[in-house]
């Protein structure tokens, strides 16, 4: 059977319809507690790699050519008055949909732009098989846009004001589209943050968050030890990221991975492969050992068996539940170093399993295209917050590898940590989400300062942009998600598709 995922950036294979990749998914068998480890049989293993799904998107010029009556009115706004005009229009809606798509930096695969004159000929094109929809909406009937954003399918409008041709629904998308002639909104799977005026920047995030929100929605991921969330308001977590963000949730119990450690370590192929790896990471520029090396090397053992899960369970997100406590004593180490690794190469791992938080991870990682930092956030004061974790990526801009000391787990003082030395002055993206998965609260940030306190080893003090009383009095949940850049917008954008509400500190 040919694989269905993914990877990072390929557009060939990017179109696979979502509900066939995850019936596919689904229909794999699963044998995690009896099956052996790949490296068992000493070959080096071919790894399942990031996945990352285009979004399919079909373009739609809806218009139509009015005809000359006297002493009547009778055409309406806009600027395509001929067939001449029409062809002008899909040469330029065709070269300018080209060069947007060239700076997309995640898959994004865009069908030949159509047309509809008609509501007959928008509900033929809305039985079609893709993502979303962008309506360049220069005129025609209100019954053929209602058409289109009638389908169960994200939508977009883009009118021209001064881009081209001025189109008629520049005038009238607000009172006669959204609102249908009265003062309340009452046009389904569209509101007034999916219409678009002359700019394909505006367009092309919008685009981001909705590729991010169909890589999010139906994720897999490995849970070892279970989901889990954090605190008395997590309990309910893993059931509503089921639910809500439609993840599946595979459990691998520590029995399973205690077994998979015994038989790695007598395994010597096995081991000469993770040692191998974890000899090359301390040889990297930037590098500083400063904890017992055995822990680095069996942290690479476990790094090997997580992604043997990876590969079993066909997909690229994995968490660890207990993972100060339980795990420790089967793998002689701690996770830090394994998760560290693995979202430098481009996958997601998270500690602790919390699952009021790991959803926010998925998605972030998702718009941004960069590794993301689960953290443990402070009091804010005085316009900043430390957050910190023992657990970061060191490619946080998603290419340069930071400086690292590799220390012990702070609250055990025991295992491998890196001690991630982000980068001062670099922006970041911080999502604070709420244990009931209604609201979460969002701001932007400079690092500031990365101080060495006795706390997790990953820290980093973030300058708070916004109103700092109003994030202490609304911070919701606990954990915090976090990564290099700006990317707010998307993420608010793509919440109100949940009906998550988003509050953005820094707006």
């Amino acid at each position: 059977m040919s694989c269905p995922l993914v990877s990072a950036g390929c557009r060939g294979c990017a179109a696979t319809n979502r509900r066939q990749f995850l019936g596919t998914l689904a229909a794999v068998p699963f044998a995690l507690s009896t099956a052996g480890s790949r490296g068992a049989r000493g070959a080096e293993p071919a790894r399942q790699q990031p996945v990352r799904l285009a979004l399919k998107v079909q373009p739609v010029l809806i218009y139509s050519l009015s005809q000359r009556r006297e002493a009547s009115s009778w055409r309406p706004w806009g600027g395509l008055h001929t067939e001449a005009d029409v062809a002008a229009e899909k040469e330029r809606i065709g070269r300018e949909l080209a060069a947007m798509a060239n700076q997309a930096e995640f898959p994004l695969e865009l069908l030949p732009l159509a047309e509809a004159r008609s509501a007959a000929e928008a509900e033929a094109l809305a039985r079609g098989s893709y993502d979303a929809t962008i309506m360049f909406a220069a005129s025609g009937p209100l019954g053929a846009l209602e058409a289109l954003a009638r389908a169960r399918r994200w939508n977009l409008m883009f009118v021209r004001h001064r881009s081209g041709p001025v189109y008629l629904w520049y005038e009238i998308a607000h009172p006669r589209f959204l609102r249908k002639t009265v003062d309340h909104y009452g046009q389904p799977n569209m509101d007034v943050d999916d219409v678009v005026v002359d700019s394909y920047g505006e367009l092309l995030w919008r685009l981001r968050a909705l590729a991010a929100l169909k890589n999010t929605l139906g994720k897999r991921i490995v849970a070892v030890g279970g989901p889990g969330g954090w605190g008395a308001g997590g309990m309910l977590a893993p059931q509503r990221s089921r639910e809500i963000f439609q993840l599946d949730i595979v459990t691998v119990p520590y029995r399973v991975l205690g077994e998979r450690i015994q038989r790695a370590r007598s395994n010597q192929a096995f081991l000469r492969r993770a040692h191998s790896a974890a000899e090359e990471y301390l040889r990297q520029d930037g590098t500083r050992l400063e904890t017992d090396r055995k822990f680095v090397l069996n942290a690479f053992v476990l790094n090997e068996i997580f992604h043997d899960l990876l590969d079993e369970a066909r997909t690229d997100a994995i968490t660890i539940n207990e993972c100060m406590s339980t795990i420790m004593p089967l793998a002689e180490t701690t996770a830090c170093m394994p998760l560290s690794v693995l979202n430098d190469a481009g996958y997601m791992a998270f500690c602790e399993s919390d699952f009021v938080v790991i959803p926010a991870g998925i998605l972030l990682r998702y718009i941004s295209g960069k590794p993301v930092f689960l953290n443990d956030p402070t009091w804010p004061h005085d316009g900043v917050v430390t957050i910190a974790h023992c657990t970061a990526p060191r490619k946080m801009d998603g290419k340069t590898l930071e400086p690292v000391r590799i220390l012990t787990h702070f609250e055990s003082d025991y295992g491998a940590a890196p001690k991630v030395e982000m980068r001062k002055g670099a922006v970041m993206s911080n999502l604070i989400p709420d244990f009931n998965f209604r609201r979460w609260l969002g701001f932007r940030g400079q690092i500031v300062d990365v101080p060495f306190l006795d706390i997790c080893r990953s820290q980093v003090d973030v300058s708070v942009e916004g109103d700092l009383a109003r994030l202490v009095r609304e911070m919701p949940g606990f954990h915090w998600m976090s990564c290099y850049g700006d990317y707010l917008k998307e993420v608010g954008y793509a919440l109100a598709k949940l009906g998550i509400q988003w509050s953005n500190v820094s707006a």
